[in-house]
């Protein structure tokens, strides 16, 4: 995972190795919706994540 800075301002919501949780996720997708940019996601709309399950 690359980090997930919405633009603007740039600043990462999420790091690699980050939990991603609720929150984070929550304040991603309420930006998109407000027209920030998530350029280094996968999906820039953040609408579907990727995951890695940690045994």
């Amino acid at each position: 995972m690359s980090s997930l800075p919405p633009y603007p301002p740039g600043i990462p919501a999420a790091l690699p190795g980050q939990l991603l949780t609720a929150d984070v996720l929550r304040y991603l997708r309420t930006g998109v919706e407000a027209g920030t940019v998530v350029p280094d996601a996968g999906d820039t709309e953040v609408m579907s994540v990727r995951v890695l399950r940690d045994e």
